[in-house]
């Protein structure tokens, strides 16, 4: 098993056990989280997740199988590190990308789902797989596919396990890039680049703003737009944006 946490602009988190097609262990909860506090520097501009040949393919069956024997306060607490990890990407500062080859399923499908564009290769799948083994969703999983997808084809994908292509989930809109198999990775580094061109409190108040956009009441939403607006107009980076656009050259948002 590999788990690497490297940093330059973008902090890249490769999840490499191609043995076990990227199930998940413990030590990637802690590289996850390690990577969402890092992304408070003003340096990392985007976070991207990555793993081998296949991108994850959710819980380690054998741990839980082992969990079974467990009170049941102990197997809540089990299944909330896992939202804790969740949680965490949904309050990241900088975009998140996830680079998938081979595909995503059970856990590794929630993965994915909480990060804001996704680069796939064009023979991925998408699997809710946990019904295939007598279990049920978690990780944010049904709340991700209940805005994604239709309820039928939610419904389809959670009762059978039945696996989405990344076609499909590129028709549907719910992939950013589709790309050749081998390529979602430097791809994504793309996008990363584009990304760090841009202006960083912008985008992470974009951020904010869409992943809980869904969740609001039209008000609500439209208060906290308020409040981010008012900010952003007065900032460095308006400034800088609106000074490049009168003066007909591109902006530039750092040195």
């Amino acid at each position: 098993m590999s788990i690497r946490l490297e940093q330059k602009d973008a902090a890249l988190i490769i999840h490499n056990q191609e043995a076990r097609r990227g199930a998940i262990q413990p030590e990637l909860y802690e590289a996850i989280k390690a990577a969402m506090q890092n992304a408070e520097a003003p340096a990392i501009r985007t976070v991207i997740l990555t793993g081998g040949p296949f991108f994850c393919a959710g819980g380690d069956l054998t741990q839980l199988r082992q969990r079974a024997s467990l009170p049941e306060d102990e197997r809540r607490a089990r299944i909330e590190q896992l939202h804790d990890v969740i949680r965490a990407m949904h309050a990241c500062p900088v975009p998140l990308i996830a680079a998938i080859e081979g595909g995503a399923a059970g856990a590794g499908l929630s993965f994915a789902l909480a990060c804001d564009l996704i680069v796939a290769a064009e023979n991925a799948t998408f699997t809710a797989a946990y019904v295939k083994v007598g279990l049920t969703p978690d990780g944010g999983l049904t709340s991700a596919l209940s805005r994604l997808l239709p309820r039928q084809l939610a419904m389809e994908a959670c009762l059978f396990g039945t696996p989405i292509s990344a076609e499909t989930l590129n028709n549907l809109g719910g992939i950013t890039r589709l790309c050749r198999k081998g390529q979602a990775l430097a791809e994504a580094e793309t996008l990363a680049r584009r990304i760090a061109e841009g202006p960083r409190q912008a985008q992470s108040q974009i951020c904010a703003l869409l992943r809980s956009a869904a969740d609001q009441p039209l008000d609500v939403q439209m208060a906290r737009e308020v409040e981010s607006m008012a900010q952003a107009v007065a900032s460095p980076e308006a400034a800088e944006g609106m000074a490049a656009f009168c003066e007909k050259r591109p902006p530039v948002f750092r040195s």
